[in-house]
């Protein structure tokens, strides 16, 4: 009996995407979700705890680390499109306006090509935050490994 809180797994036929396909996620970003990041990641840069150093920066405060604001994306490609058992292969994005805390943002995916002979996806990428600024954009390659329980 599994205690998992993890929807069960899906087969290969519903990891199968198309052209077109989209979805995201939205999250609230946290002074939380800095000090959880610098622990996992070790960033200390002022950027991210030094109020006044930041104001003094163009960035003009606290901004959160490229890592928090990209890692809504893999929330989506892992729970939503295309789903269970997908990482990524290769990324390509660039940072173009500063998440701080407080700020929701959105990942978004879109399927641009699908390949027939493997679960593999190209997708284009973005991240928006609550006033409609893109702050990450760009593209990735997904692998999406078939998940059929009990197989290791």
């Amino acid at each position: 009996m599994s205690t998992s809180s993890h929807p069960p797994h899906d087969t290969p036929e519903q990891h199968r995407v198309h052209v077109g396909q989209s979805a995201q996620l939205s999250r609230t970003v946290s002074e939380r979700d800095i000090a959880l990041f610098t622990e996992l990641s070790g960033d200390r840069n002022p950027l991210h705890y030094d109020e006044e150093l930041a104001k003094s920066t163009r960035f003009g405060g606290i901004i959160v680390q490229g890592g928090v604001t990209s890692a809504i994306l893999n929330a989506v490609v892992a729970e939503k499109l295309p789903g269970p058992g997908t990482v990524f292969l290769n990324v390509n994005w660039a940072f173009r306006a500063p998440v701080r805390p407080g700020d929701t943002i959105t990942g978004r995916v879109e399927v641009v090509a699908a390949r027939t002979d493997k679960p593999m996806t190209e997708l284009v990428t973005t991240v928006t935050r609550q006033d409609g600024t893109v702050v990450l954009d760009g593209t990735a390659v997904c692998y999406t490994q078939p998940l059929t329980p009990g197989k290791a």
